[in-house]
């Protein structure tokens, strides 16, 4: 899941100043595609166009995506059961009764009544007379996740062994990092660069995954933070964002990263300076950092490329250019990186 700007307002106020922040920061951007019209002589290119209708544009081009992917994965899925089910000489029903809904437990007592307990508002039935609807609609939950469980590990073996090849490929969105709040190895072959807010639980969540994949995958990425910050959703995210700036002038940028992630309600101006304390920083030096404010014109900078890139909730990532939206599992960031690598062999 994830947090989204809850104002269409705000969404304007960003993308106002966007076009003046795109143009100061590229003015002769590499062309990688047609001109769309040539004026005088001189081309038209679809990196030109006003920076609001970029960003749509991206947005769109990733939801075809996401709506041809999930359909061509709905064909897979059949012929997968079906391929399954001729090899065992059977039907697709067959199959899936025995090797999946079969292998389903029944809820025990315990979990019926503990979900009866904390549904009680909404079932307004006596425990007696509800409690084998309750079984039945739990073990439908587990054996649809199961089911799904089963084609998963159906498409897996069958893209191992070179059954299946999926050419169908995400947009790519180019987003630069700053080296500055960079971890990782710098020459790393794959970037992954996070649009993020202090106070999203969900950006708190996406940490313990993006460390666990520098990792596990030690000297091939590199990760890359850049502040995004929903101002009216979160009103000590900016100030937050800013204080991690100011620890980064006494070389403890990251080291205030984490405890703000690890303390999210401790944000406020005076939990930020003792956090600075804690960390042994010159909290003066710290403190007028932080009245100074100059570290804001940088923060919508980055907001400002976030939403040029397509950016409209938080976290969202950029795994070489292939966009993930929301605090997505591990998988689903190994399944780019894996790709990606495999273009280096």
């Amino acid at each position: 899941m994830r947090s989204s700007i809850p104002s269409p307002s705000l969404g304007c106020f960003i993308c106002v100043g966007l076009s003046a922040f795109v143009a100061a920061q590229d003015k002769n951007p590499p062309q990688t595609s047609e001109p769309l019209a040539i004026f005088a002589g001189e081309p038209i290119y679809e990196n030109q166009l006003p920076a609001a209708e970029q960003a749509q544009l991206q947005r769109m081009l990733q939801q075809v995506y996401g709506v041809r992917r999930r359909a061509l994965q709905t064909v897979l899925n059949k012929k997968l059961l079906e391929a399954e089910a001729k090899k065992r000489g059977g039907s697709v029903e067959d199959l899936v009764k025995s090797e999946v809904d079969s292998k389903v437990a029944d809820p025990s007592d315990d979990e019926v009544k503990a979900h009866y307990q904390a549904h009680q508002g909404q079932i307004n039935q006596p425990f007696d007379e509800a409690k084998e609807k309750i079984r039945k609609e739990l073990k439908d939950q587990e054996i649809q996740k199961a089911r799904v469980a089963y084609v998963q590990g159906l498409m897996q073996r069958s893209i191992s062994d070179g059954g299946v090849v999926v050419l169908i490929k995400p947009p790519k969105v180019e987003v630069s990092f700053d080296p500055a709040r960079l971890r990782g190895d710098p020459k790393a072959p794959i970037t992954i660069v996070e649009f993020s807010d202090y106070s999203c639980p969900y950006c708190r969540q996406a940490e313990s995954t993006v460390n666990e994949l520098l990792v596990k995958y030690q000297g091939k990425i590199k990760f890359g933070y850049r502040d995004f910050p929903l101002r009216q959703m979160h009103p000590h995210a900016e100030l937050a964002a800013e204080a991690a700036r100011c620890a980064g002038e006494q070389n403890k940028y990251w080291e205030y990263h984490d405890l703000l992630f690890a303390n999210p309600d401790k944000q406020g101006r005076d939990d930020l300076i003792a956090q600075a304390r804690g960390l042994q920083l010159d909290d003066k030096r710290f403190d007028e950092c932080l009245s100074s404010g100059r570290y804001k014109p940088q923060i919508e900078q980055d907001i400002q490329l976030g939403m040029h890139s397509g950016v409209l909730s938080t976290p969202e990532f950029f795994v070489n250019g292939t966009s993930l939206h929301g605090a997505q599992p591990a998988q689903a960031f190994e399944k780019i990186i894996n790709r990606e690598l495999s273009k280096q062999e």
